[in-house]
């Protein structure tokens, strides 16, 4: 984790690349005004967090035109997020290419439970297939919105976020209202969280 990110620090200088959250739209028109901006830099919607809520990054100029194309088209919000890196876009391909190089000397197993990954929605078992998609996560668009779906899809009606803030939870709600989310913070949250998920009897795949 240490190494990845200090290879997407390094990718784009701080001030060349940003970042920002588009309310209101939907997907289709967020990636049409991504394209209309691409004329004067890298913009690209990179995650699908819920209905109506996308985030976009590459070059600072381009960002903020498609903020503006945005605004125009309707959408309730459009903010630059503080950050600084323009993560999960086609900027990131230099640290993702090193960050392959680095994942080729790490011994990693083979899968012995699902994860779905988010740069294709689906599970991967084999040690070289989950390489490969950790290093090309740094540039691909997280597609949580399909994930989520996938999970419900496939039984799953508790999910569990792990890690500070109920961010996820708040939005798995609005993809699929019916799952269960229960963020965990702290060691009781969790002793907490398992006593609500006893007696599902699901297999549940985890997300990336």
């Amino acid at each position: 984790v240490k190494r990845r990110s200090e290879l997407m620090q390094a990718a784009v200088p701080i001030g060349i690349g940003a970042m920002a959250a588009v309310l209101g739209l939907d997907d289709d028109t967020i990636v049409s005004l991504c394209e209309e901006a691409s004329t004067i830099g890298v913009a690209e919607p990179v995650n699908f967090n819920s209905p109506g809520q996308v985030v976009i990054a590459g070059n600072t100029e381009a960002v903020l035109r498609a903020m503006q194309l945005a605004k125009q088209r309707g959408a309730k919000r459009a903010v630059q997020l503080p950050v600084s890196v323009p993560s999960h876009c086609s900027l990131m391909l230099p640290a993702a290419e090193k960050l392959a190089s680095d994942l080729a000397s790490i011994a990693i197993g083979d899968g012995v439970f699902p994860v779905l990954h988010n740069v294709t929605v689906s599970d991967a078992e084999d040690a070289a297939a989950v390489r490969d998609l950790l290093a090309r996560q740094l540039h691909s668009p997280v597609r949580w919105v399909e994930t989520v779906r996938a999970m419900h899809a496939s039984g799953v009606t508790t999910v569990l976020e792990m890690g500070p803030g109920k961010v996820l939870a708040g939005l798995n709600k609005r993809i699929e209202k019916s799952m269960a989310a229960i963020p965990v913070q702290q060691p009781g949250d969790l002793e907490q969280a398992l006593a609500a998920c006893q007696g599902t009897g699901n297999s549940q795949p985890e997300g990336d």
